[in-house]
């Protein structure tokens, strides 16, 4: 039985976009003031192709770096929050009867890994300022563990949703129904792993991403040496499978810091309503995987922006924000 709710895909025009901006030395040691640049870019962009963009900045002293990096078109709001990453710890906005309402799911820190003051309340405090009603369920979800395709349809990875450190009371067929009950999602379709060393336990927005209804991106592998060719083979036999169609998207490659294998990802793109804008690394492989992404969205305007010292945090464009649809979904 459906729960009546709607989620709109990703595509459906946007009201605003709510982004997170970068303020914890601690998190990003070295890197703090290039993620607030790159951070601010990405809003830039949005902003200057016509979107409303609310970026959400800690305290005073964020409000006045952000003010010097953004263009007057970007909306600062000065909230308490820990991480940047509101696809995880904003509100899940879904119709009901026509009717925004705003989802929160429990959230313990992608696993108890990061607890950060304020990441508990910001997904509330965000709906309610959008005069959102807020529905509170009772187990453990990030948005970035979930992408939808309009029709009912989800993608997701066992290695996330299924992990003991989030549900460890709930079995796959209790997380289905649950997903239908507080989501409207009638169909699940699991993949295995995410990307190798994503703290996230592998969050599906990193590894593949619905286009249209029906049509899957997923990452192709670039090089003998790509660390995660054994996933992005793994996932592609299962959506085809499924019965979806794949679109192939160039990876990355190999990206590393210190020795250590970065969970680089051109599919942790940011759909908005004019624009897409795909996080780029600094590497010989960008320009093929911004293109092939533009040729996913012929409607749209697509750009690469630079997210390496963003990704030194943890995540990249589609994680640190969380879009508004328009009024009726």
């Amino acid at each position: 039985m459906s729960s009546h709710y709607y989620m709109p895909p990703e595509w459906h025009p946007q009201a605003w976009l709510w982004i997170g901006f970068p303020h914890d030395a601690d998190e990003w040691p070295g890197f703090l003031g290039r993620a607030q640049e790159q951070i601010a870019a990405f809003a830039n962009a949005v902003a200057d192709s016509g979107q409303e963009v609310r970026l959400v900045v800690r305290d005073e002293v964020n409000r006045a770096r952000a003010a010097a990096l953004c263009s007057a078109a970007v909306k600062l709001e000065r909230r308490r929050y820990g991480d940047v990453w509101l696809r995880d710890t904003g509100p899940l906005v879904v119709a009901q009867g026509g009717k925004a309402v705003a989802k929160r799911f429990a959230f313990n820190g992608w696993g108890g890994k990061y607890l950060m003051d304020g990441d508990q309340e910001i997904g509330a405090e965000l709906a309610e300022s959008a005069g959102l009603p807020v529905e509170t369920a009772d187990w453990v979800l990030e948005g970035g563990a979930i992408d939808g395709d309009g029709t009912g349809l989800v993608v997701t990875t066992g290695q996330c949703l299924l992990n003991p450190n989030r549900n460890p009371q709930l079995s796959r067929t209790e997380i289905e129904a649950h997903l239908n009950r507080d989501l409207g999602m009638t169909r699940v379709l699991w993949l295995g792993d995410g990307l190798i060393n994503d703290h996230t336990d592998g969050h599906v927005d990193n590894l593949a991403r619905f286009v249209a209804p029906g049509v899957l991106a997923l990452p192709r592998v670039t090089g003998a040496d790509d660390p995660n060719a054994a996933i992005y083979a793994d996932a592609k036999a299962r959506a085809e499978a499924f019965g979806l169609t794949v679109h192939e998207i160039p990876s990355p490659g190999r990206i590393e810091t210190d020795g250590r294998i970065e969970p680089a990802s051109y599919m942790n793109f940011a759909i908005t309503s004019k624009l897409v804008v795909v996080p780029t690394y600094g590497t010989a492989c960008d320009a093929d995987g911004v293109a092939a992404v533009a040729e996913l969205f012929p409607d749209r305007e697509v750009v690469g922006i630079l997210a390496d010292a963003v990704l030194a945090g943890g995540g990249s464009f589609h994680c640190a924000s969380q879009q508004m649809p328009v009024g009726q979904i």
